[in-house]
């Protein structure tokens, strides 16, 4: 009877371990999905008075109508006409939203292109936050370097990496890491360090 337990155990966890991350991807788009609905639903309403569309394909309509705006708009920013539009926009836009500023630094840290983004033009690297005399490193994201050689560093915390800690710290406490990809080293600290062994591994 203990073995049919054991067995069956066994096989359920494996069973669950399987279906929980897809379960959970399911729930997470159908969560998303019935956020963007809701805030498209006076677009969807539009449609569906008008063309008599069932709502999801009213829905998916309006998805795409948004998608292809996003990509006109993007592609209008890259002009100088539109680059300057977008200047005056932000202008205005920092004026009457004080907060506005803030919003789109963040979003730059974790979208923007290499020249705005330290997650995307920054390399991976090892530091001895506690000084060079003791062992303990952490994982960390180089965000900027100083006239004197010294590191600006973010180190992210597990398993949420867009939270952390940001250190200044001297150039020899700092184990740069150019072989090893931030996308990398993010799944290890998402993972709360699991796959440390082998991203860390000596270079060759």
């Amino acid at each position: 009877m203990s073995t049919v337990k054991t067995t069956f155990s066994k096989y359920f966890v494996a069973g669950l371990l399987a279906l929980l991350p897809i379960a959970i991807l399911g729930f997470f788009f159908r969560w998303l999905f019935g956020i963007l609905t809701d805030l498209i639903q006076p677009f969807t309403n539009i449609l569906i008075r008008s063309i008599g569309l069932p709502e999801i394909a009213s829905d998916l309509i309006v998805c795409l109508i948004i998608i292809i705006c996003v990509f006109m708009i993007g592609l209008l920013v890259t002009t100088s006409f539109g680059l300057f539009l977008h200047t005056r926009f932000d202008v205005t836009l920092q004026r009457v939203a004080p907060g506005y500023q803030m919003v789109k630094d963040i979003v730059n840290q974790f979208m923007g292109d290499k020249s705005n983004s330290p997650f995307r033009k920054g390399a991976v690297a090892r530091v001895r936050i506690f000084g060079g005399t003791i062992d303990t490193s952490v994982t960390a994201i180089v965000t900027s370097q100083h006239e004197d050689g010294s590191y600006t560093v973010f180190v992210p915390t597990g398993p949420n990496p867009t939270s952390g800690f940001i250190y200044h710290v001297p150039a020899d406490y700092v184990e740069l890491r150019p072989d090893i990809k931030i996308e990398s080293a993010m799944r290890t600290v998402i993972a709360c360090g699991a796959g440390s062994d082998k991203l860390f591994k000596p270079q060759p």
